[in-house]
């Protein structure tokens, strides 16, 4: 099976449990990773910006990786997030960090620096050349301060043959529907946005990296799958119940309001580091009401 059919369908970007004292909580890690995979979702990413991986330290990433493989345990592949601003230090960690099992690397564009289209084709080349694994793009402008154009998108897809997907979460659907019409047939456009993965699957992308499959895989998984099946009736009769939890989840922080659901749900304490803090008392509120009604 090839890599880009393994990333077809509903991916998780992982959160790290953080227990009461600060750590990560191994053992609440594990909740969730069974969580997810007994929902039904197709793959997971560990180290993605949901994960809150610019608090955790090497060692703790390290510890995180290795877990999450053996936890596991092949039910279903792993993607490591692999990026940052400073190309070097990507490049370290590609060497240094235990990739042997990972399926592909997903690897965020470089924040704070805001380098221009050439910066950021020159950053990624140069990765997907020193890179042990497959390489997604990861485009998130409204985190990094510089969306990756369509033309830079393209330009990697076709110039670098580890680069093997995208994914895609500047919300601008122009771009999108840009990429999707002059991509190479074999590279994956993977939706980056909960709430717009119904449309974006509509116009051609093969899945989505899910922050709210971490709290409801079964549910968001279960919409993905029909609108791959080009069931988009039966999708949107899905999604419609997701909008207002999507609303409630996004409207401070991300993971702060997958986290308040998810403890709701027992999995994890309500922790996460700083600069994060948890969700406001008003917005938590309207959690404890979703979850009263729901």
């Amino acid at each position: 099976m090839t890599v880009q059919h393994q990333l077809r369908g509903t991916g998780v970007a992982l959160v790290t449990p953080f227990a009461k004292d600060g750590s990560v909580d191994f053992t609440a890690l594990g909740k969730v990773i069974d969580h997810v995979i007994k929902g039904g979702i197709d793959y997971l990413i560990t180290l993605g910006t949901t994960g809150e991986t610019p608090t955790l330290s090497k060692e703790e990433k390290i510890a995180i990786i290795e877990f999450t493989f053996s936890h596991t345990a092949d039910r279903v592949p792993i993607i490591v997030g692999v990026g940052g601003n400073n190309t070097a230090e990507v490049i370290s960690d590609l060497q240094n960090l235990p990739l042997a099992k990972a399926l592909a690397i997903l690897s965020v564009s470089p924040f704070y620096n805001k380098p221009s289209q050439e910066g950021l084709y020159q950053h990624y080349k140069t990765i997907a050349a020193a890179s042990p694994k497959p390489v997604i793009l990861y485009n998130v402008p409204g985190r990094t301060g510089q969306n990756m154009s369509a033309a830079t998108t393209i330009r990697l897809a076709k110039d670098c043959p580890n680069v093997v997907g995208i994914k895609e979460a500047s919300g601008d659907m122009a771009q999108c529907m840009h990429i999707l019409r002059d991509a190479p047939p074999s590279f994956v456009v993977i939706s980056g946005d909960d709430l717009l993965a119904l449309p974006q699957i509509a116009c051609g992308m093969q899945g989505v990296i899910s922050v709210a499959a971490n709290a409801y895989p079964f549910e968001f998984s279960n919409m993905v799958r029909a609108c791959l099946a080009g069931d988009f009736v039966n999708a949107k009769v899905m999604n419609d119940p997701l909008i207002e939890l999507y609303a409630i989840m996004f409207a401070e922080n991300n993971p702060s309001g997958v986290k308040a659901f998810m403890h709701q749900m027992g999995l994890l304490e309500n922790e996460v580091r700083l600069p994060e803090v948890p969700l406001s008392e008003p917005v938590y509120s309207r959690v404890k009401t979703y979850f009263s009604i729901s």
